[in-house]
């Protein structure tokens, strides 16, 4: 792989991401301001920035971004140059906030409709499973052989993940049309752009419905840029080195065990939609 010039492919990619960061902070803030002056029965968010809100917000997003930062990374590979790289980190980071935007209007507008969230989460969940069949294919090698069959594990983890996601296929299809384009596909700057907002926004209502639960005790606004910061910086690292980041992503082992923590994060949704619909105690 070439490398990576300093301008244009390292400085514009990295700059939109301030720029990106900074506009969608700014939507969240007027869409809090909108919501408190539709306040009825609730009471009102406050809009002043604390420091440990936007730390909580930040570091609890790095710490359950390891969804985002693997889809990244397989984006990148697929699609290498700094125009590429400009359309995913849009894509990205707008697909992430539109989530948490939604996320933030059903929570404020309808907190006792549970039942909407708990669809979200479990369309979130599925998506997750198709994510992490996709990351085996990285641990076999140009014969569709496994290069490390971890004790045989990866064969049934495969046959495990294959009969879920033939089984939800006819729906997810229908909800999320080709969410991951083949090898050869040419998806072009709108759809490379669509491909990269898509799975983020399912994976932002996902992600930060699981926060909700936090909104008792921390600031909604502080919260909500303390994810977007994390964001931007989980983008920055990525950027920084693109072709560590690809070889990282490809690597088998890490390719494994991404796929495990795509199913941890899928099973845990799975529970969360289940406590909210009162299927199980919380």
């Amino acid at each position: 792989m070439s490398k990576v010039k300093l301008f244009p492919d390292q400085i514009v990619p990295l700059g939109l991401t301030l720029i990106v960061f900074g506009v969608m902070s700014v939507l969240l803030y007027l869409e809090l301001r909108v919501l408190n002056r539709t306040v009825i029965a609730r009471e009102h968010i406050d809009l002043h920035l604390r420091w440990a809100d936007i730390l909580i917000g930040m570091t609890i997003y790095l710490k359950t971004s390891i969804d985002f930062a693997i889809y990244i990374g397989r984006l990148m590979s697929k699609f290498p140059g700094w125009k590429n790289r400009i359309m995913i980190e849009i894509g990205t980071a707008l697909g992430n906030a539109l989530g948490t935007l939604a996320i933030l209007l059903l929570w404020d507008l309808f907190r006792e409709v549970k039942v909407l969230m708990a669809i979200m989460i479990v369309i979130a969940a599925l998506v997750l499973f198709r994510l992490a069949e996709e990351g085996l294919e990285h641990v076999k090698d140009a014969e569709g052989k496994y290069t490390f069959s971890f004790f045989g594990t990866a064969i049934y983890f495969e046959k495990f993940l294959s009969i879920i996601n033939k089984a939800v296929a006819p729906v997810l299809s229908r909800l999320i049309p080709n969410l991951s384009p083949k090898e050869d596909q040419k998806a072009g700057f709108k759809g490379l752009f669509l491909l990269a907002l898509t799975v983020p926004f399912i994976l932002g209502l996902d992600d930060f419905a699981g926060y909700i639960p936090l909104f008792n005790i921390v600031n909604v606004f502080g919260f909500g840029v303390g994810v977007f910061l994390g964001h931007m910086l989980l983008n920055i690292f990525l950027f920084l080195s693109p072709s560590h980041t690809i070889k990282i992503v490809k690597n088998p082992i890490i390719s494994f065990f991404g796929s495990i923590a795509f199913v941890g994060l899928a099973l845990w949704g799975l529970l969360e939609a289940a406590k909210l619909i009162g299927f199980m105690a919380h």
